[in-house]
């Protein structure tokens, strides 16, 4: 069955989840995201064959893609709470599912997603505190597209 969303849409009917580290799936909703940027990180290879006269020849061998959030800290939000936990660990603890859910319904779990905060609660006197934080795929992500 096709998505019942068509067309254009606002960028904030994409959410994200987080999961407890080691869990199966992403869960938690992360509160107060205000904007979120994504790159991919493609590895192509590149030779000159013979027969190509010249041109080149190339294959896409490699993937990866990094989610960047920019939010605010929201005290007792599970999610929010779970990633701005984050901030002072390092290694594999900093490893937890992570999805993405698209306006159509597609999910891609990022399922020991890398997270690395970049800012918490810092700023202004009179600003509202920041969470701020970059998902590194770390494998293979599961695209599951909408029903």
């Amino acid at each position: 069955m096709a998505s019942a969303n068509t067309g254009v849409y606002p960028c904030y009917e994409n959410q994200f989840q987080v999961g407890e580290k080691d869990a199966e799936t992403a869960t938690n909703t992360i509160a107060n995201c205000e904007s979120f940027s994504v790159a991919f990180d493609n590895g192509v290879e590149e030779w000159n064959p013979f027969d190509q006269k010249g041109w080149k020849a190339r294959l896409m061998t490699a993937k990866s893609v990094t989610i960047s959030v920019t939010g605010k800290r929201t005290i007792g939000d599970a999610g929010n709470d779970l990633i701005a936990g984050l901030a002072f660990k390092n290694g594999r603890d900093v490893e937890v599912p992570f999805q993405w859910t698209f306006p159509d319904g597609t999910t891609v779990l990022l399922k020991d997603a890398v997270v690395s905060v970049t800012a918490l609660g810092a700023g202004d006197s009179t600003g509202v505190a920041p969470l701020e934080f970059e998902v590194m795929s770390n494998g293979k992500p599961i695209v599951t597209p909408a029903a």
